[in-house]
């Protein structure tokens, strides 16, 4: 199984395959991302529970490490987290729920470094 760090690798590596493979797509992409990333009404840290919390309704456990790490970058606890996560299976139910396994996990990880 991998860690929340290699997670993080592997995206680093699909975006520089895929700036090779189309890049116009993926900077399109990369430009959506970044003005998106300015908003001027919330905070970092208000953006990435959001983004925690659609992760794992996305089920998507590569964007659960990359927005638990960057939601701890930006200052939340592990507490605020958590209930981000959580409005996230209140909403999507139990198969949410089990996504908190790999947000346990990323908290844990990325608080020990």
């Amino acid at each position: 199984m991998k860690t929340n760090q290699e997670k993080l690798e592997e995206i680093k590596e699909l975006i520089g395959k895929l700036q090779k493979d189309v890049p116009h797509q993926i900077e399109a992409f990369n430009k959506f991302m970044m003005a998106t990333e300015k908003s001027t009404v919330l905070e970092s840290k208000q953006r990435e529970l959001i983004n925690v919390a659609l992760a794992i309704s996305a089920q998507c456990e590569w964007c659960i490490a990359l927005h638990v790490k960057s939601a701890l970058s930006s200052g939340a606890t592990k507490e605020e987290i958590l209930e981000a996560a959580m409005q996230a299976v209140l909403m999507h139910g139990g198969p949410a729920l089990m996504y908190m396994i790999p947000v346990e996990k990323a908290i844990e990880e990325f608080t020990e470094a």
